[in-house]
């Protein structure tokens, strides 16, 4: 009778136009009734797998019955049998879940910390890290629980992290046609380096593929004048990358990639692009890399240059250790790819300073002039 009654609603739900429901309520709305559905579904789910009905039919397990029955792939039902699960073993998450308040994602982050030492912790603060779920953006949301895991058993944490460098691998390959095919799988420091530089060589490459198309065109041209897809100009920034290693001078000096160490309530580590990484990772690079000493103080600090038209040096690297991505509510470009912007303009005599001071991209930089940002 109660999914008869589900099965009404859905079916004069769907039965509406879309366009009666597309305003920013009803799709927050929408949002949270399926948070609710995929949580009771994923523990009776769960319920199912207990009961062992499905070996009726002479499945191997209730993921090969759901898999088959459902037509979803298998890694998908196995996930969410997991999760249905383990949550019934979390009662904060369980119930944030229930409610809608948090989806399927939050849960299987949460959920892959319980285990081992662990366990115990995180039912201590689970309280904690779904009020965190609850208010944060998903990538700052991953970032904390990442830390409170390190803060919780660095040696469990440290083990996972070398876990992931022994994962590291490169396959290339000539097909029989001639082309090279491949798949690169990376450790978070390794993959961060590697990835970077391809980047900065993409951005080099579409600066000259757009300055070319702009003198051939006589105009500013579109994504469509220019001559290569973002995969193919990725695909010969690589390319160019190896070219460049090949004709590098012998015992040239390599570039140091950069650490950024925050001193605070804890030693906390991460990458430039906010991946959290352990303590002992950096361990191999002290040698050969640079660090920044991030320390979180009071207000009373010395600033240079309030008077000054850009933020530069100390000032602007300090606002973007502070801020990490843009600082518009709908938004999460990094610090690297942000311009430093001030809160009350120069113009009006807003000093250059830290607390005057935010990180914007360039779309955010030039929309803040047209109107204010939404409350997020």
């Amino acid at each position: 009778m109660e999914l008869q009654a589900v099965a009404e609603a859905i079916e004069a739900l769907v039965a509406c136009d879309p366009r009666r429901f597309s305003d920013a309520k009803s799709i927050l709305e929408l949002q949270c009734q399926l948070n609710r559905l995929e949580a009771f579904t994923a523990e009776a789910s769960a319920c199912f797998e207990t009961s062992g009905d499905w070996a009726a039919d002479g499945a191997k397990s209730a993921a090969a019955w759901l898999a088959t029955r459902t037509r979803l792939p298998k890694r998908t039902v196995r996930r969410h049998l997991r999760l249905g699960a383990t949550a019934r073993q979390l009662p904060a998450t369980e119930g944030a879940w229930l409610s809608g308040e948090i989806g399927e994602a939050h849960v299987a982050a949460i959920s892959s910390f319980h285990r081992g030492p662990l366990a115990e912790v995180l039912e201590r603060d689970e309280e904690l890290l779904v009020d965190n779920a609850r208010r944060m953006r998903f990538s700052a949301f991953e970032q904390a629980l990442r830390y409170w895991a390190q803060c919780a058993d660095l040696r469990t944490a440290e083990a996972d992290f070398e876990s992931l460098k022994e994962r590291r691998e490169v396959y290339l390959s000539s097909s029989f046609e001639g082309l090279w095919l491949g798949r690169i799988t990376l450790d978070p420091i390794g993959g961060s380096i590697v990835g970077r530089e391809l980047r900065r060589l993409e951005d080099e490459l579409f600066e000259a593929e757009w300055a070319e198309a702009k003198n051939r065109l006589g105009r500013d041209p579109t994504m469509a004048d220019l001559k290569r897809s973002p995969a193919q100009r990725r695909a010969d920034a690589l390319v160019e990358m190896a070219s460049r290693s090949a004709s590098s001078l012998a015992g040239a000096r390599r570039p140091q990639p950069l650490f950024s160490v925050f001193v605070g309530y804890e030693v906390l580590c991460e990458l430039a692009d906010g991946t959290v990484i352990t303590p002992g990772s950096l361990v191999p690079w002290l040698d050969t890399a640079e660090f920044e000493r991030v320390v979180f103080s009071p207000p009373n600090r010395v600033e240079v240059s309030e008077r000054a038209r850009l933020f530069t040096g100390s000032t602007r690297r300090a606002i973007e250790l502070r801020d990490r991505t843009c600082a518009h509510p709908y938004c999460d470009v990094p610090a690297e790819l942000c311009q430093v912007d001030h809160i009350v303009p120069f113009s009006e005599g807003g000093l250059t300073t830290q607390e005057n001071g935010r990180l914007l991209c360039g779309f955010h930089n030039r929309l803040r002039n047209q109107r204010p940002p939404p409350d997020p």
